[in-house]
């Protein structure tokens, strides 16, 4: 790993009413690296960004952002250093898309300051950046569901963070959109030294860009390392209950294939003669 560390989870616990929704889960995410967060449902997956965001009590173990620990952070400091993307979100007022990702500068600006021009810069240069200036203007009802992914992307790109956290941030997103964002992460990774921790059930497109992967079954970190080694057949047939194929491609990535169950195992029956 490169730089210093962004996000630290240190042998965590959460407990939801007597069970455990993350066991003594450890990882680390480094400035200028991409983390994916993968796993089956109810893996534990979005309750590790809420331990790491502070949103959530340890039951054990220590979460910290950037050497604090996460609970310590006021909410506007913490803001202004990383920028969160929930896996849901419904608008909760009638808003344009440029108020909405201006909304972005408001951990900069506070409740009094006025935006001024790096603040307006800073929007356009999110709204390029997110693929929606020729939505600038709409209503945000109005917007189909990967309009409005991308929107609450640049929103997120305008507070220009120290790190990203991205729950399923391609839900809604056709193939060009969702490569384009995976593309932008990378290139924010890349060049402008960003960590970035993304959860996602994709898993071929996150081993194509992520740097390394943790997988999550039951709470508990079953695989943290490169993609290549943690998408192994038999290990993700086991975490996800379902018989998987791995392919290793020419250029070092792996892809996996959900394989068909044999046509007994669906409990079908020969129709009488």
């Amino acid at each position: 790993m490169s730089g210093a560390a962004a996000f630290v989870l240190d042998r965590a616990t959460v407990r939801h009413a007597g069970a455990s929704a993350l066991e003594a889960a450890s990882l680390r995410v480094a400035a200028g690296e991409c983390v994916a967060l993968v796993g089956p449902n109810g893996a534990g997956k979005t309750t590790a960004l809420r331990a790491l965001l502070g949103l959530v009590r340890l039951d054990g173990g220590r979460a910290e952002v950037f050497g604090r620990p996460s609970a310590a952070w006021p909410r506007d400091e913490l803001a202004r250093a990383v920028a969160a993307v929930a896996q849901r979100e419904e608008p909760a007022f009638p808003i344009t898309v440029d108020e909405t990702v201006a909304l972005g500068r408001y951990p900069h600006l506070g409740p009094w300051r006025a935006p001024g021009a790096t603040d307006v810069a800073a929007v356009a240069r999110a709204m390029r950046r997110a693929d929606i200036l020729h939505l600038e203007g709409r209503w945000v009802d109005t917007l189909s569901g990967g309009e409005w992914q991308r929107v609450r992307i640049a929103r997120a790109l305008a507070q220009e963070p120290r790190a990203l956290v991205l729950d399923e941030p391609t839900a809604s997103l056709d193939l060009r959109h969702e490569m384009e964002l995976f593309e932008l992460v990378a290139d924010l990774v890349r060049r402008d030294g960003l960590a970035a921790l993304v959860v996602s059930h994709h898993l071929n497109v996150v081993a194509r860009f992520a740097d390394r992967l943790v997988l999550l079954a039951a709470g508990r970190v079953v695989a943290d390392d490169v993609p290549a080694r943690v998408l192994e057949a038999e290990r993700l047939s086991r975490v996800y209950d379902w018989p998987v194929a791995v392919q290793h491609l020419a250029d070092g990535t792996v892809q996996l294939y959900p394989e068909r169950l044999p046509l007994a195992d669906h409990g079908e029956k020969e129709s009488p003669s």
